[in-house]
């Protein structure tokens, strides 16, 4: 963590000072702003927290609740959310109060007398080496105080003006004119107007109806029923994630909660009428036909809920229809649940709501930035849409595997769905770890004819960190823990096998390059802006921190910054040498060329190209980005 860049201040460094123009305490709902975000949810409020680091723009968040949420909803935190949170600085907080999922258990009929509940299987969660951070589960409300307090600390002081019920949306012909958003009040209606507006507001959303985008898809009969426990048990595995699938009385997906005491159960109630409703006794009761013989006596009932949901996407993500594309740029959004709804057992969707918002967030800061034209948001829908049918599509191989072990009256049938619901989880580890996701090539992605030069970065794929050594410091770090939610694109240059101090040197003339003129660094960022502003350059180097002084380093990787003109020292890094973590071996670096390895600010590899590339590079950057006044 960097502190002190604009002089010395006491008190916690992680609360930035106020921006001028703002105070602590956000102030009415104005009737014209840049951002409106409708909801908060989790996708709501991660796009909140990335705007809310930019006071230049007005953003308000709107919910129609009186409060935040205090308990229950979504759970699950996959390893790939947990690295988003870290360019928030929150992971070590979302860690350190969550449950570690670290193997899931199946169980199942016991072979020889199927009246009783056996193990069957067990399964590392998450395979090594496949993130630096674990599957976790923390309770949403709390995920949300976090991003809550971060919106706080911002420069921007940002809140949410809760009360505040969206009845209408409405996208006016004239593009200068702004989108116009009817509230419900406690004092009455109110009006603001938006540049844009963001609709996380679930999956009954009245900001998809008013752009009259419709969700595609099915519902469901089937019921679940939700409960979070504290309970008494003589299940061997209750603190472990499990899916239990009982002969006759049905199934249930037990998660163990944080704090050590708590659990959750999602249990299949199977079909019901529309207009029906269960008991939270009801619910309980198959869960302990579920788990018969053994005992399960509940002490307390934190939460509990019954829902139903079908698998369904949204026909589009934003207001603009497909013949219109050439002729205007979307307005307004929607995320989260107001795009994509399916079941709870691959423990997607809020993960999957706030990767759509943290693509959304930094091509509404690139427009309203003027860094990017307003035809950069045609790419939200065309990277997400898809996202979002392969979930359903994920989702929907899960559910009618774990269906199909249920349903089956045949013994033997019975045990061959189940290995296959097993099978399934081990095939889909990486979608439920968050890592499926793959952008094709197109404006914001480059293709892999380079990616020979760093195999383990793929363009498209999120970029997978690794240790290294802090030539600054010698301090052993995450390289991909540089990466901050803060809209700025990463290079990281892994150097040629020469000596990065020889002229010789491509690493070294590559940074010559950037450093001139005629580089795209040069060119989009603004003057009097500091260097890194836009493009933040990192530099990794073949040799030992032992042999290279970080003093000898190219200048650019030592940029003079701030209103002091103070020195950056955390820009130049060496491999972790003497161990099998060199980041030259684990991605697949060639020592030979070295590679230019170019990340977007939502943490996804857009290029891999040759140190020298540099018509690539700049040919890349001006498709989607206008140099400064």
């Amino acid at each position: 963590m960097q502190y002190f860049l604009d002089g010395y201040r006491s008190g916690d460094p992680r609360i930035q000072p106020v921006a001028e123009g703002r105070s602590e305490v956000q102030g009415p709902l104005p009737e014209e702003v840049d951002v409106l975000i409708v909801g908060t949810g989790p996708a709501g409020l991660l796009l909140a927290a990335q705007l809310s680091t930019f006071p230049e723009i007005v953003t308000r968040v709107v919910e129609k609740a009186d409060g935040p949420l205090e308990v229950g909803r979504a759970d699950g935190i996959a390893c790939r959310t947990v690295e988003m949170f870290e360019a928030f600085g929150l992971a070590e907080k979302l860690t350190t109060e969550a449950y570690w999922i670290n193997e899931t258990h199946f169980w199942g009929p016991a072979p020889g007398d199927t009246s009783r509940i056996t193990r069957l299987g067990r399964v590392q969660d998450v395979r090594d080496g496949l993130s630096e951070f674990p599957h976790v589960i923390v309770n949403q409300a709390r995920l949300l105080d976090f991003l809550l307090e971060y919106m706080h600390n911002s420069p921007s002081r940002l809140g949410v003006d809760y009360g505040h019920e969206t009845l209408e949306v409405k996208v006016p012909e004239n593009p200068d004119e702004r989108v116009t958003v009817r509230l419900k009040t406690a004092e009455g209606e109110k009006t603001v107007r938006a540049r844009y507006v963001v609709g996380c507001d679930g999956a009954h959303s009245v900001v998809r109806e008013s752009i009259g985008r419709v969700p595609q898809g099915h519902g469901e009969d089937k019921a679940w029923g939700v409960m979070d426990v504290l309970a008494v048990t003589d299940f061997p595995d209750i603190r472990f994630k499990c899916t239990i699938q009982s002969a006759e009385a049905g199934n249930i997906l037990l998660i163990p909660r944080e704090g050590g005491y708590m659990v959750r159960l999602y249990v299949d109630m199977g079909n019901i009428a529309p207009d029906a409703w269960l008991t939270k006794e009801e619910v309980l009761a198959k869960a302990q036909a579920v788990l018969a013989p053994y005992t399960f006596e509940v002490k307390e009932t934190a939460w509990f809920s019954v829902y139903r949901v079908g698998h369904r996407v949204t026909d589009k993500f934003d207001d603009v229809d497909d013949d219109q594309v050439e002729s205007r740029t979307p307005r307004v959004f929607i995320a989260g649940d107001a795009c994509h709804t399916h079941t709870a057992k691959a423990g997607q969707g809020m993960n999957v709501s706030m990767q759509d918002t943290f693509n959304l967030g930094w091509k509404l800061i690139s427009v309203l930035e003027g860094r990017s034209p307003a035809s950069l948001l045609h790419t939200y829908n065309d990277e997400r849409h898809v996202i979002a049918e392969n979930l359903i599509e994920m989702d929907t191989r899960w559910s009618r595997a774990i269906g199909a072990a249920q349903d089956s009256d045949d013994p033997e049938a019975a045990m061959k769905g189940l290995a296959e619901v097993q099978r399934q989880f081990v095939t889909n580890s990486e979608f439920t770890a968050g890592f499926a996701t793959h952008y094709t090539p197109a404006l914001l992605t480059g293709d892999d004819r380079h990616l020979h030069l760093a195999s383990g970065f793929p363009p498209g794929r999120r970029f997978h960190s690794a240790e290294v050594i802090r030539l600054g410091d010698a301090k052993q770090v995450h390289l991909g823990h540089v990466h901050r939610a803060d809209g700025r694109w990463r290079l990281y240059a892994f150097a040629d096998m020469v000596d990065p101090r020889s002229p010789s040197s491509r690493f070294n003339a590559l940074m010559d390059y950037l450093a001139s003129d005629a580089s795209p660094i040069r060119r989009f960022t603004p003057k009097g802006a500091d260097p890194d502003a836009i493009f933040d350059v990192h530099g990794i180097i073949q040799q030992s921190h032992l042999e290279v002084d970080w003093a000898d380093m190219h200048a650019l990787l030592k940029p003079h910054k701030g209103p002091l003109g103070l020195q950056d020292y955390q820009k130049a890094h060496a491999p972790v040498l003497g161990t099998d973590q060199d980041i030259f071996d684990l991605r697949g670096i060639d020592r030979g060329a070295g590679a230019l390895v170019v990340v977007r600010p939502d943490q996804y590899v857009s290029l891999v190209l040759p140190l020298d590339g540099f018509d690539a590079l700049d040919a890349f950057f001006s498709g989607f980005m206008v140099e400064p006044n």
